[in-house]
């Protein structure tokens, strides 16, 4: 039987106890010594959200790779980007136009790169770069959704403030009294309408029999009136319509015609002769009166014994 020296015993811990930690370390920055070979890839971020090295690299949920370094870019035109490297412990093909999309893994806000496969276009291949995007979760859409309406908070309370301060500034002692003045005598004006109003409410109380009374009165009224205008329509309103209109016809002609001369009135009017004979007349007339008033004798000859009528004789 082959002994073994302590010495070689102790070498031997020390052999494993150094390639487990190689093996850790390089577990821990992502690279597995026991997996195959790896493909390595590039993409580009403003802000990498908390990723770490060694966090997982999934394609469709199905971890794949891990993250293996995180370094800032070198090129002065993109100063203060983020380079990330990770690998793809796979054969699966993607293309170029694939995307590497920083996701929350869990609700403790652990990251992951996840990789949206696209299969249209070249073919990536080891080294290249793939287009980097962000996926918000729901803590940091809230802040993005909160940090604008806090900055309108802030400017509102900004100018509510300043104008407070001008407000201050511009109402002196003499117009805060006035305004003190202003606001007793309103509520004193609220305080006459309250009375009012219950003193209102007491006179509808106590005439509401009255007010009963008339309402009746106007249902009587409009009853009636409505029906009288049953009345009239039942009626014959279109004959009696029709006389109407024949009678205001009828007068129409008879004004025309006396306008027109036409008649013994229309003659009186428009002919001045008939006029002139009718004032003539009545001259001789109201002559032939006067003369029987005083000569009536010459008129009337009464004898009572049939005596001979004596001649006139004009004096």
């Amino acid at each position: 039987m082959i002994k073994i020296s302590r010495e070689f015993k102790t070498g031997i811990v020390v052999m494993i106890v150094v390639a487990l930690f190689v093996w850790g370390f390089n577990y821990l920055k992502g690279h597995n010594l026991f997996d195959g070979p790896s493909n390595s890839y590039f993409t580009e971020y403003n802000n990498v959200q908390g990723l770490n090295t060694a966090s997982a690299v999934t394609i469709n949920g199905k971890e794949v790779g891990k993250v293996i370094n995180i370094t800032f870019n070198d090129n002065l035109e993109k100063r203060g980007q983020l380079i990330v490297e990770f690998s793809v412990e796979n054969d699966f093909s993607f293309s170029k136009q694939s995307i590497a999309k920083i996701y929350s893994a869990s609700l403790m806000g652990g990251k992951s790169l996840a990789i949206i496969p696209s299969y249209e276009g070249e073919i990536a291949v080891p080294g290249d770069y793939l287009n980097g995007e962000i996926e918000s979760d729901m803590f940091s859409s809230m802040g993005e959704k909160l940090n604008p309406l806090q900055a309108k908070l802030e400017s509102v309370i900004v100018s509510a403030d300043s104008l407070l301060v001008h407000v201050n500034s511009v109402i002196d002692s003499e117009s805060r009294n006035y305004i003190k003045a202003s606001i007793e005598k309103m509520h004193a004006t609220m305080i006459n309408l309250e009375r009012a109003t219950k003193n209102a409410d007491l006179l509808i109380t106590d005439n509401r029999q009255k007010l009963h009374t008339s309402i009746s009165n106007v249902e009587t009224i409009t009853e009636n009136f409505s029906k009288l205008s049953d009345t009239l329509v039942n009626a014959n309103i279109g004959s009696l319509v029709k006389k109407i209109e024949y009678t205001i016809s009828n007068l129409q002609g008879v004004t025309e015609g006396i306008n027109n001369g036409e008649g013994t009135l229309g003659k009186l009017v428009k002919d001045d002769t008939m006029y002139i004979n009718l004032t003539n007349a009545t001259k001789e007339l109201e002559e032939l009166l006067r003369d029987m008033k005083l000569h009536p004798k010459r008129f009337v000859h009464f004898s009572l014994f049939g005596k001979k009528e004596k001649k006139y004789k004009a004096e």
